[in-house]
């Protein structure tokens, strides 16, 4: 079975597949086709009207028969809400979603990070990749409860009232402000990936680190990621207001001034009260940088194409993977993707409207940053992709690691164990480890060539019989991936083993989920 975080995904197999989500939550679902809206008020399926070709809801419980679909359905999205409309979703337990197969198989299980204002969330979506379906993990929530996502999706809703619950922050020139977005992150907020390790002479006739009898292998408890929808990913909730009273021409909305005459983004609208933000925090300024403006507009661009917040394109390419394109390495990276706002100053209101959001924009570890806004040319609807970074330097991939050798070594004195040691080969191991899987776009344990921690520890030179890897990706920070793998019981067992003495670490950025963690341990 496979454990989701937001932004992962995973095969499913053909056949009928269950949906549950117990708990005190309404279930509903919503039928797309590649653009992402419904064809009519039967794709939306709910309490009210519990069945679609192929889909059937049964109290907590949708199935999905994929081939009974009706023609050009290639998405099936998962919404939950509060049974009670009066209790937001942040004072019940995290929905968790169990998905089994048609002989009663247990296929994948996905808790998102426990909402806070939002009164409904998108949890996961079945989507057609050639023949195949595969389920993503999603997490992005709304404040304005299904009203706002059937409107997303091209649902009809006939009355407009705020619900209980919603909020608004107030907008310059008075009036409020108001949209939504995929939050500060695709992929953030997500437990770390597996924790494995090799025992000590484990196994008849095991040799250096070879897997055998004694071989632990956590659980995998997910990853930080957004998002993609992606990232991955924790939504800084709100409701979608179109842009109104003026003609669309270009990037530019005339009536508002949302950008520069060639199109740009005005930097007094935004870099100034971002910067006031981040000085009152305490961070330093951050700068504009054309390769993550251009990434910026071609991400936006793409979501306003499709009338859709996603931190990833129907092809699969996500922002990450545009910020690499537009020659951007980068050492951390984060995002706020929007729709809404009608003006860059608008905009970072909104994105100092909740904590979550806040913090990628305030965060001390970004220094440069590029902005974008582009129409939906059928909607006059802004889409905007706001990007913040700190490029890649060796000497930055250096501090990085010693920042989460310290940290593992912190919590090792807490636990009255001895510090470890940075190793060369180790930590050779572990970044080839981590650009592989930006590389090749897989995260697990085990390369698409078979090779596993301890074959890839021996390649490198490491001669030490006892080997064990943690990994992650989306993380921000060393801080937050530290955290996230404490925070998981076979992840922890490997920081707290007493017989390991070495450690090396490698980190890498640019693939669907962000950056890429690997923490490899040697005894």
């Amino acid at each position: 079975m496979s454990e989701l975080v937001p932004g992962g995904n995973t095969p499913l197999p053909d056949g009928v597949l269950t949906l549950r989500v117990p708990g005190p939550f309404d279930v509903s679902a919503l039928i797309t086709d590649d653009s992402g809206k419904v064809r009519g008020d039967g794709d939306f399926v709910f309490y009210n009207q519990p069945a679609a070709p192929g889909a059937r809801l049964d109290g907590d419980r949708l199935t999905v028969d994929p081939v009974r679909l009706r023609p050009g359905a290639a998405r099936v999205t998962l919404v939950v809400s509060p049974a009670d409309p009066a209790t937001p979703l942040g004072r019940l337990p995290s929905p968790t979603l169990q998905v089994t197969g048609s002989d009663g198989r247990a296929l994948a299980r996905f808790t998102p990070p426990r909402p806070q204002r939002e009164t409904v969330l998108l949890l996961a979506e079945l989507y057609r990749r050639g023949t195949a379906w595969k389920l993503r993990a999603l997490g992005q929530g709304y404040a304005d409860g299904l009203a706002g996502v059937a409107r997303d999706f091209g649902v009809e809703v006939t009355e407009d009232t705020t619900p209980s619950g919603a909020t608004a922050s107030a907008a310059p020139g008075g009036g409020p402000l108001t949209g939504r977005g995929t939050g500060p992150g695709a992929g953030r907020g997500a437990a770390p990936g597996t924790g494995q390790s090799s025992a000590p002479g484990a196994g008849t006739g095991a040799g250096p680190g070879a897997p055998g009898a004694g071989q632990t292998s956590a659980t995998r408890a997910g990853r930080v990621t957004a998002p993609r929808t992606g990232g991955t990913s924790a939504s800084a909730a709100g409701r979608l207001v179109p842009a109104r009273g003026g003609q669309v021409r270009g990037e530019q909305v005339w009536g508002g001034p949302v950008g520069t005459p060639d199109g740009g983004p005005d930097t007094d609208g935004f870099l100034g009260p971002v910067n006031s933000a981040r000085a009152a925090a305490g961070s330093p300024p951050v700068r504009l940088d054309a390769r993550l403006t251009a990434a910026a507009r071609d991400h936006a661009g793409a979501m306003a194409a499709r009338g859709l917040l996603s931190s990833e394109s129907p092809q699969g390419t996500s922002v990450y993977q545009r910020v690499i394109a537009a020659g951007y390495p980068y050492l951390t990276i984060g995002e706020h993707l929007v729709s809404g706002p009608r003006t860059p100053h608008e905009f970072v209101e909104y994105c100092l409207s909740s904590e979550q959001s806040r913090r990628t924009l305030c965060d001390p570890a970004f220094d440069q940053t590029g902005l974008a806004c582009v129409p939906d040319a059928r909607s006059g609807d802004l889409y905007w992709t706001a990007l913040w970074a700190r490029p890649f330097s060796p000497a930055g991939l250096e501090r990085t690691a010693r920042e989460v050798i310290a940290l593992t070594n912190t919590e090792r004195a807490s636990a009255g164990l001895p510090p470890l040691s940075a190793d060369a080969t180790l930590t050779t191991a572990a970044q080839a480890h981590s650009a592989d899987m930006v590389a090749r776009d897989f995260y697990a344990h085990e390369s698409p060539d078979g090779s596993r921690p301890w074959d890839r520890a021996a390649a490198a030179g490491c001669t030490r019989r006892s080997i064990g890897e943690n990994i992650a990706c989306g993380q921000r920070s060393p801080a937050e991936v530290v955290r996230g793998w404490m925070d998981s019981p076979g992840h922890r067992a490997n920081i707290l083993k007493r017989d390991f003495t070495h450690i090396g670490i490698g980190l890498a950025g640019g693939s669907r989920a962000g950056t890429y963690w690997t923490q490899l341990f040697g005894g």
